[in-house]
């Protein structure tokens, strides 16, 4: 017995929890993100498609779309000669650079509130959170440069995966 239907429906419905949770999307968001993950690598999928996939109506698929594409969590592309949109999700290293430069700007609050508590300490307590601070920066660098390895091997394969699309045109 087949139960990749089954599976897929899990898989998409993980996803719209997962980002849900993560990006405080709304459920249908969530789902069209995760449906486009599932489905959406090879070609994309176009507006039609989700409609029917999802069951939704159009004007909330089309909202939520547009979100998810100001929240660059997706994209699209057209081809010539063909008035439709095909949607896909943003890469992977595109979604985790995204990652990157809110790791950027809280290195920037650590950085602060650690130069406020070393001139500021008047207690044990006090001495305690900078040591905490200071151990959450370095915390927060190592996760950064952990972070920019996976983009950089991301990239590399999303590249390669590129060449190989092109050459099979």
């Amino acid at each position: 017995m087949n139960n990749i239907p089954k599976e897929r429906e899990e898989l998409i419905e993980m996803f719209g929890i997962h980002f849900e949770l993560l990006y405080n999307l709304s459920p249908l968001g969530s789902r069209i993100l995760g449906l486009l993950i599932i489905d959406g690598c090879k070609k994309g999928l176009t507006f039609e498609e989700i409609v029917e996939k999802l069951g939704a109506s159009k004007s909330s698929i089309s909202t939520n779309l547009n979100l998810l594409l100001k929240m660059d969590k997706i994209n699209y592309y057209t081809l010539t000669g063909d008035r439709k949109k095909y949607f896909k999700s943003s890469p992977f290293s595109e979604r985790l650079t995204n990652y990157l430069k809110i790791l950027d700007f809280e290195k920037q609050i650590i950085e602060k509130l650690q130069a406020y508590r070393e001139k500021n300490i008047s207690c044990p307590e006090e001495q305690c959170n900078l040591e905490n601070t200071k151990a959450y920066k370095k915390h927060v660098i190592e996760v950064e440069e952990l972070l920019i390895k996976t983009i950089h091997k991301f990239k590399e394969i999303e590249n390669n995966n590129s060449k190989i699309i092109i050459n099979q045109f």
